[in-house]
């Protein structure tokens, strides 16, 4: 059974960091693809990064560029999310998904599993 498990999340002034942490219990890890997404109340849900199975090569949200950064430890099973500069549009539910998928991985659709969502709230 697959689960991915989201933490890290809270209550954060604007200009602080937040680091989150995705631990996966799936099988193969080292092959998938991790990713992080975002959804804010009344908005759809928003791709934030995402990082390939070697780590070589991560993508990130437009809103986020600069600012958040995806790395993954395959010894631990885990994603991270160091999130710095964070702004009050910044807050959400903050869930990581993975896949084995090749397809377009900016677009959830793509990820078949998903982990419950951790709260990230900024506070101006």
């Amino acid at each position: 059974q697959v689960q991915l498990v989201e933490s890290g999340g809270g209550l954060v002034q604007a200009g602080g960091s937040l680091r989150l942490t995705c631990t996966a219990s799936i099988r193969n890890f080292r092959s998938c693809r991790m990713g992080w997404f975002r959804q804010a109340p009344g908005k759809e849900r928003e791709f934030v990064a995402t990082i390939k199975w070697s780590g070589e090569i991560t993508y990130y949200g437009g809103s986020v560029k600069g600012r958040f950064t995806i790395s993954r430890d395959n010894a631990k099973n885990t994603v991270y999310l160091q999130m710095n500069s964070l702004k009050p549009e910044d807050t959400a539910v903050y869930s990581c998904a993975a896949t084995f998928s090749l397809s377009e991985p900016t677009t959830a659709a793509n990820y078949d599993y998903w982990g419950q969502g951790t709260q990230v709230t900024v506070s101006s």
